[in-house]
């Protein structure tokens, strides 16, 4: 299904932030993990107090394998934090944690960005698997509704990526305010949190470049194939 064309120069500073912005948010959170808070808040109970402040007690914080794994479930409406961020009482993990507490405020208050890309999900998880291989069967076929399959497959799996940058945004700002207000954070540790939550924000704004960079590159591929 792969092969070397030149539309693959295409993807190269896509690429290239995409390293960056991953070097950038795993430098970040190990240099943060490193400053204690002082208020010696763990990043899981953080999660569950801005969780209960908000009456959302029936949202359990849970562990999860991995290593920046964290997420927040909104289908079994569960916090998952991973080991070192759920046990850490670091500017990194807090920062992580409350972040997480935002998108489940997010459900709780039904934000309109995340319905929608939970309702994008499953039909762009579907997309991204289907898109390239239906497009390069149809490239090689010289078959035009393949690659239409394909490309508007692809689109599904952009459109996701695209909706969630909002969704991140909001959530870090929330965070931002919840760990303000919830007294986790002092004035001089805030700007350490906030420098998490921007270096992982970078990671979705380069998968969003990178999804929109691979989708120009099938759309010169189709044209090329058609004359």
């Amino acid at each position: 299904m792969f092969f070397f064309d030149p539309t693959y120069v295409l993807l190269i500073p896509a690429l290239i932030f995409a390293m960056y912005a991953q070097q950038k948010v795993d430098s970040t959170f190990r240099k943060y993990l490193n400053e204690r808070i002082t208020s010696n808040a763990t990043g899981a109970s953080v999660a569950r107090k801005i969780l209960d402040a908000h009456g959302l007690t029936d949202v359990p914080v849970e562990v999860t394998p991995g290593r920046l794994t964290d997420h927040y479930d909104p289908r079994k409406r569960v916090l998952r934090l991973s080991q070192t961020v759920y046990q850490s009482s670091s500017i990194a993990a807090v920062g992580v944690a409350a972040h997480e507490a935002g998108h489940a405020l997010q459900h709780s208050h039904n934000y309109v960005p995340l319905g929608i890309r939970n309702n994008l999900f499953p039909v762009a998880s579907f997309g991204s698997t289907l898109a390239f291989p239906l497009f390069f069967i149809g490239f090689f076929l010289g078959t035009e509704l393949f690659m239409q399959l394909g490309i508007w497959f692809f689109i599904a799996a952009l459109l996701f990526q695209v909706v969630t940058l909002p969704v991140e945004f909001n959530a870090s700002s929330r965070a931002l305010r919840l760990l303000t207000d919830g007294g986790f954070v002092t004035q001089r540790e805030l700007p350490m949190a906030k420098a998490v939550l921007n270096a992982a924000a970078l990671t979705y704004v380069a998968a969003a470049a990178m999804a929109a960079s691979q989708l120009i590159r099938l759309l010169i591929l189709r044209n090329s194939r058609r004359r």
